[in-house]
């Protein structure tokens, strides 16, 4: 049994012990697993402390699951999923802080979910058997929707169902791709896949390729979400409990990205580049029609669900630019997303805590009785637009800058999305901690307490470390894209020095 395995379990058997604990003690076992958890995962970081890094996969299990069809317990580590596991267990005891005066009901359950949601998430991001990584999957729908369901706002119900709809339509697109796959290649395993079409003993071309693709990617783009397919994030996050909403931005979204770079690049990467330019128009609109629906909203938390559509554009673009600087920009912006998003949304709730309201003319002034809540939500915001030594910086200049070699002209519209991220980012704090407080707010914002400073502290810190040093996070993610990019050069060049082959044909590896 490697670290890996002990990391990705102990959610899971954390998950039970709640469940059987008297409920007093639920909140500070949660605490004390979670925290666990993230030490023990800081361990995963030792093959990549050298001078160089490992670009194969490290910490690996391969057992058999079920024989027939040959579905294994395989499971492993890169530098693409290395540092969104690290996030995943630092954001769980974060996301149980938060949660610790807020949650007062069914609280046993509550807590015993976010485990289960740490556990389902893992497991997506080190997976390496399709059949697995389709139950985790799976998994991690269940304690959200539970999370949003029970816990949430008033629409609680519409917004979880909605989610769950959602994704599973997605689902079950990947599901029959993965099934067609088994069938031409008599494995789910990824490494043995990736390895035939690298060797081109496995080859998806035409039409074929296109519609595996577009399988794969729906599932992806709706995780992300990708526009048009965003509809559901507004309302989950405005009924989600403040924890539901960190963990589905700055973590549950990532498997969308994610599965767009492990899945559609490596395994289909001439389709990729030729759905491109569309899937890149698209992230521009998505830029674009998310930081003007921000703009607009009298909701804090709709706003920053929008933001998460503009922001999440970004890396998509990124990827979908297959050059080295856009693709580790893209998944740079994935961690940077999952820390300042997850701040906005952490602070939002506790504004809303204090004031039991998430509309912004409910604000006004907060500045005066909260000047520290009031600084923090200022870095917080400058994180969130970009500016520089802090984190966005970094990872949106990666991604403009490679998005200019693949195609200028996306660049002109994409960093309209940056201004209109100013935009609607300041003029959310100028309405909220500016001018003067009323008498009934200076009488119920406190300040920040001790715990709440112990939730945020982390991430505030993370802003301008990823800002100001980002070669502590990038050589193992620049390692594992130049990995990436070179295996789609490769198909490419063979693709090329390959006859056409008629529509939808195909050839499958000699079993």
């Amino acid at each position: 049994m490697s670290l890996l395995d002990i990391v990705l379990f102990l959610p899971l058997i954390g998950f039970l012990a709640i469940l059987i604990l008297p409920k007093e003690s639920s909140r500070m076992t949660a605490l004390i697993l979670s925290l666990g958890i993230f030490v023990l995962s800081l361990g995963l970081l030792s093959p990549y402390m050298g001078d160089a890094s490992p670009t194969g996969w490290q910490f690996v299990s391969n057992v058999s699951w079920i024989t027939s069809p040959a579905i294994r317990y395989h499971v492993g580590l890169d530098g693409l999923t290395l540092w969104l596991v690290l996030l995943s267990t630092m954001l769980t005891p974060i996301a149980v802080l938060i949660s610790w005066n807020y949650i007062d009901h069914r609280v046993k359950e509550y807590f015993a979910f976010l485990l289960l949601l740490e556990f389902g998430v893992l497991g997506v991001f080190v997976a390496l058997d399709m059949f697995l990584f389709y139950v985790f999957w799976e998994l991690s729908l269940v304690p959200m929707y539970f999370l949003i369901g029970i816990w949430g706002h008033d629409r609680r119900i519409y917004a979880a169902v909605k989610f769950f709809l959602f994704t599973m339509a997605g689902s079950v697109l990947m599901l029959a791709a993965m099934i067609y796959l088994y069938n031409a290649a008599g494995t789910f395993d990824y490494v043995a896949i990736q390895n035939m079409v690298q060797t081109g003993a496995l080859k998806f071309d035409g039409q074929v390729g296109m519609l595996l693709f577009l399988a794969f990617f729906i599932a992806f783009a709706i995780k992300v979400p990708l526009f048009p397919l965003h509809t559901w994030l507004q309302d989950a996050h405005v009924e989600a409990p403040t924890a539901g909403s960190v963990m589905l931005a700055s973590v549950m979204l990532k498997m969308g990205t994610y599965g767009l770079v492990r899945f559609c690049l490596t395994l289909f990467p001439n389709a990729a580049r030729e759905a491109a330019p569309v899937i890149g128009g698209l992230a521009i609109v998505g830029i674009i029609y998310g930081a003007l629906c921000a703009l607009v909203q009298p909701n804090m938390k709709k706003l920053v669900a929008y933001s998460s559509v503009s922001h999440l554009g970004f890396v998509v673009l990124g990827v979908f630019s297959f050059t080295q600087q856009g693709l580790d920009g893209a998944v740079y912006q994935m961690l940077n997303h999952g820390v300042s998003t997850g701040a906005l949304f952490i602070l939002v709730g506790y504004l809303y805590e204090r004031r039991h309201s998430l509309e912004i003319s409910a604000y006004g002034g907060v500045a005066t009785p909260a000047p520290n809540l009031a600084i923090v939500f200022l870095i917080t915001t400058f994180a969130s637009i970009g500016l520089p030594v802090l984190n966005n910086f970094v990872g949106e200049y990666l991604v403009l800058q490679g998005a200019a070699k693949a195609n200028f002209s996306w660049v002109v519209f994409a960093a309209l999305g940056v201004i209109l991220g100013a935009c609607y980012m300041l003029w959310l704090y100028q309405r909220t901690f500016y001018g003067r407080a009323s008498e009934s707010l200076a009488h119920h914002m406190p300040d920040l307490t001790t715990r709440e400073w112990a939730a945020i502290a982390p991430l505030l810190i993370l802003m301008f470390w990823m800002g100001c040093y980002a070669q502590t996070f990038l050589p193992a993610i620049s390692a594992q894209n130049t990995a990436i990019l070179n295996q789609m050069n490769q198909n490419r060049v063979e693709q090329a020095a390959t006859p056409a082959l008629p529509a939808g044909a195909e050839v499958r590896n000699a079993r």
